[in-house]
């Protein structure tokens, strides 16, 4: 009886799983969503603490690929999730 509550929660862990992260990474690097051509994509970073002692929250960036023209800070580029618009000259 204990095993097969076990594997119930298991299966219902699995399933929220899947709901939350469709791509099954949680920090995924590199891919998925995030415009641009090639190698493009976006990298979900972790929070981290930086020398300062500065606590830097969990964010997502454009994944590098040697391209300024395709980042979301560049000009005619949109971050797609802040929906801010880029501001640097290619």
């Amino acid at each position: 009886m204990v095993n097969r509550g076990i594997s119930i929660f298991a299966a219902i862990v699995s399933a929220a799983a899947l709901l939350l992260f469709p791509s099954g990474e949680l920090f995924a690097k590199g891919g998925g969503k995030g415009g641009g051509k090639g190698k493009g994509g976006t990298v979900t970073v972790g929070p981290y603490t930086k020398k300062d002692g500065t606590y830097v929250a969990p964010h997502h960036r454009s994944a590098p690929d040697g391209s300024k023209s395709n980042n979301w800070s560049t000009k005619g580029n949109e971050n797609p999730y802040t929906g801010k618009p880029g501001t640097k000259d290619p």
